[in-house]
């Protein structure tokens, strides 16, 4: 019972928007409607500002962190905990309160293995950062990030949590399809160019 409590919860607790409800109650527009269409951090980062955009990522990140936390905290085995990551993931990308659509997956499997594999994170983060930075396109620092993830786990003999991650490189990739052609064809949109969209 207490590994389908943590599923249910971790499904839950992933599938609140926080994007939407950050963007409608403090600058009350719905970030669907305009940017990239997206709720996740990126696009309230460009139609609210920032530090809307900061706090919908900490509430993404949060709400892959806790029922993983929790998961770990009342014992459960490395496979339901995976599972539970999963869920709260899914969650994100599969909301139960937007008709089952979501964001992208990518904030909230970084807090997924923020309790699992702080450092291969932590790696990834940084790469992720420095592709943004050199490219200025936030899709492929995403790509970068779970890609890379997945070979952090692997250098570092994580091989526990090695199934979990290449869930996720797979999710990531498949919810950013549509970047990748744009990618491919040179008509992505750039991070530095946000206010003129």
């Amino acid at each position: 019972m207490t590994e389908i409590f943590c599923l249910a919860l971790a499904y839950v607790a992933g599938s609140v928007p926080w994007g939407l409800v950050i963007a409608r109650v403090f600058c009350g527009i719905d970030p669907r409607q305009g940017g990239s269409g997206n709720t996740g951090a990126t696009n309230v980062a460009r139609l609210c500002g920032f530090g809307w955009g900061v706090l919908t990522l900490a509430c993404d990140l949060g709400k892959g962190a806790l029922p993983v936390c929790l998961a770990l905290h009342w014992g459960l085995s490395p496979f339901w905990v995976s599972l539970v990551a999963l869920a709260a993931v899914l969650g994100h990308v599969f909301s139960c309160f937007m008709h089952f659509r979501g964001g992208k997956a990518v904030a909230t499997s970084l807090g997924i293995f923020l309790p699992l594999a702080f450092w291969p994170l932590f790696g990834a983060c940084l790469l992720c950062l420095l592709v943004i930075w050199r490219s200025g396109y936030v899709s492929l620092g995403s790509l970068t990030l779970v890609s890379a993830l997945v070979l952090g786990l692997l250098f570092c003999g994580q091989w526990t949590w090695l199934p979990l991650g290449i869930c996720v490189w797979a999710l990531v990739v498949w919810k950013h399809r549509e970047n990748i052609a744009r990618l491919r064809a040179g008509t992505e949109k750039s991070w530095q160019k946000k206010r003129q969209d």
